[in-house]
């Protein structure tokens, strides 16, 4: 139990800051860059609630574990878990999740793989509708609220993000900005202050939020009304927040984790969070898992999933990804609203798969993607 535990304190003093240097990354345009966390403001935190990974259930034999989410940021955490069992061996392999889902379609029931992590729900709707994931038990899925679930458990919610608008406090306060998304391009005091990432997944699945909630028409309307105000475009979000922070722009659309990445290495940067309210730009998106059809184990496929619900994996989250974890016994870091106080729209977050649409609709308003 001891070992278990160190492990919450050892990933905010030595491994997040093991990432701190791999500025090469700063213009990854997967959602798992890990530019600009250092690790501090972690500390302190005791020990968190929720099960521990002592209670679940132990592992063994080889879990083949196809990782959409960025080696650097979790090889940590599934070296942890591997390391607690004697009999067991993770084998993470790691691309990008529309990648994994179609190589996984492509092998058919040739594939090595038993669990499918994802950086995005879309991704694991999409592995889900063509009828390769396994349900998982209600013990395992019933550890999340049902928004952050597939309604028959063909995929689980393991950490959040939340759409955000990153601002600069010398230029506005919370006040001045727009609680409605839609009130962006005729917002005056916003023009040739903005700053979007079009070829981002994390973006792509606002817009996409956006056609699914506005229709077609708005959404193009809304584009193109950004151009018109003068948005500028960024690489990545981060350096969106950068931006924020410098004051080359004053806003932008970004996750809340890049806000917290920022304010992490310059906690006195002039740099604060705002949410829209019940819109496309409150989307709430997850990190998930689901067990994929060609498991050899099914139940300790669960099983390593369950684990990724386990309090020492969702406080790594929150101190390492900054996300959101999605059990209630553990808090984000950071000065954030609990996820009950957000407000998303009623949104099935496995509708977001279809980015395609969405890439087609910004090339037509005149976006640079």
């Amino acid at each position: 139990m001891t070992s278990r535990r160190r492990f919450l304190g050892t990933t905010a003093a030595v491994g997040v800051v093991g990432l701190a240097g791999c500025n090469g990354l700063t213009g990854n345009t997967d959602d798992d860059s890990p530019t600009g966390q250092i690790g501090s403001g972690r500390e302190g935190r005791g020990v968190p609630g929720g099960t521990s990974m002592e209670a679940m259930p132990s592992l063994s034999g080889t879990v083949t574990v196809y990782s959409g989410r960025g080696q650097v940021l979790v090889d940590e955490l599934l070296g942890f878990i591997d390391s607690l069992y004697d009999d067991l061996t993770l084998e993470p392999r790691y691309g990008s999740a529309s990648g994994l889902v179609s190589q996984i379609r492509t092998e058919g029931q040739n594939s090595d793989a038993d669990v499918f992590y994802s950086v995005n729900a879309g991704a694991l709707g999409a592995l889900a509708a063509a009828g390769r994931t396994t349900p998982l038990p209600d013990d395992v899925a019933g550890l999340v609220a049902e928004e952050f679930r597939d309604d028959e458990n063909r995929w689980v919610g393991t950490s959040g993000r939340a759409r955000s608008i990153p601002f600069n406090t010398e230029a506005f306060s919370a006040g001045d900005v727009p609680e409605d998304i839609m009130a962006f391009p005729d917002a005056a005091a916003f023009e040739g202050e903005m700053g979007w990432t079009p070829s981002y997944s994390s973006f792509q699945a606002f817009v996409t939020a956006m056609r699914l909630l506005e229709g077609e028409a708005a959404t193009r309307e809304w584009l193109e009304g950004m151009l018109a105000a003068g948005v500028s475009r960024y690489p990545d979000e981060f350096q969106v927040c950068q931006a924020v922070a410098d004051g080359d722009i004053s806003a932008g659309f970004t996750n809340h984790y890049y806000i917290q990445r920022v304010l992490d290495s310059r906690p006195e940067a002039p740099l604060s969070t705002a949410f829209t309210r019940g819109d496309a730009g409150a989307i709430f998106n997850v990190a998930g898992a689901a067990v994929v059809d060609t498991a050899d184990d099914e139940t300790t496929a669960a099983n390593f999933v369950r684990h990724l619900l386990s309090g020492e994996a969702q406080d790594y989250f929150a101190r390492t990804t900054f996300e959101y974890p999605l059990i209630s016994d553990v808090e984000p870091v950071g000065a954030l609203p609990t996820i009950d106080e957000l407000n998303p729209p009623n949104l099935d977050l496995t509708e977001l798969s279809d980015l395609q649409s969405t890439v087609e609709l910004m090339r037509e308003a005149g976006v640079d993607v």
